[in-house]
């Protein structure tokens, strides 16, 4: 006959204990206020691009080349799609954007970083040329995210904000069916950007008379932009909540097991914000 062992976790003491309760009582003020984090980190990750052309504006080149270096792999930063500080234009479309005001093409050029380039044709240099260029003293200094990218995370951050508050004041949210997700976020977004991308080289427009050759506005891409951000924090914002939720269930029981938190004798009575999930409809 075996012995039978029966074997029970330690308990947690001294330093040890106090720490796992610190780090238990973060976890919970996140699970609280993650929405309003998500927002400024948003924020954050979208304004720092307008740091670079207020460094280059004020001879801080290191600081404004750092900022372009670390944001060029996630975004094209093409001088012609982006937004301008510090100079008579916030923005120089190419001029099949049809948008009022100098044009990149006219800007472009007689400058030295343009040379040898056609610069009424989207070719793969000037593709490049466009990356590199950052701006100059007189038509301004280029922010390191392009306009799309812009709307897109302040969307995202905004969403964060307006989701925060209204959790705060017990308005329901109900979850943004994927349908409508695909009409408000990509629909726009898509046509937006892949009937220009098949206007210009390589495509041409797929040598069809009929296809609209165009360059989008940077009223468009911001439009298109925040559409996607939003559509994207609201898919998504209910169903991080739901996870919240049952952390925040599961760590109030061990502070409370811990003598760490003291909940309410008598809660609030009725009932609390419902979600619509995605199946309610049916029952």
């Amino acid at each position: 006959m075996s012995d039978t062992h029966t074997e029970t976790t330690p308990e947690v003491t001294g330093w040890r204990r106090d720490l796992v309760i610190w780090l238990d009582k973060r976890v919970l003020g996140f699970s609280k206020n993650w929405t309003a984090v998500i927002g400024l980190v948003a924020a954050l990750y979208a304004g720092i691009p307008f740091l670079a052309p207020v460094a280059m504006h004020f001879g801080q080149t290191g600081i404004g080349d750092a900022i372009y270096t670390i944001y060029s792999p996630v975004c094209h930063q093409f001088a012609f799609r982006s937004w301008f500080l510090f100079g008579p234009q916030d923005a120089y479309p190419r001029a099949l954007a049809g948008v009022p005001g100098q044009t990149f093409e006219q800007v472009s050029k007689n400058d030295p970083a343009f040379q040898g380039n056609d610069v009424s044709t989207l070719t793969t240099p000037l593709i490049f040329a466009a990356k590199a260029f950052d701006g100059n003293d007189q038509i301004g200094w280029k922010v390191a995210f392009c306009e799309r990218d812009v709307a897109i995370y302040w969307s995202i951050a905004l969403g964060g904000f307006i989701y925060a508050a209204l959790r705060k004041l017990k308005i329901p949210i109900p979850y943004l069916p994927f349908w409508a997700y695909i009409l408000i976020a990509i629909v726009p977004i898509g046509l937006d950007g892949f009937s220009q991308l098949f206007a210009n080289p390589p495509f041409n427009g797929f040598g069809l008379s009929f296809y609209p050759i165009r360059e989008s506005t940077p009223l468009l891409r911001t439009l298109t932009g925040a559409l996607f951000g939003l559509g994207n924090a609201w898919l998504v914002f209910p169903y991080i909540e739901d996870s919240m939720q049952e952390t925040r269930e599961i760590v109030e029981k061990k502070l409370v097991k811990a003598g760490a938190l003291k909940l309410p004798e008598a809660p609030i009575s009725g009932p609390g914000p419902t979600y619509s999930g995605p199946d309610s409809a049916s029952k």
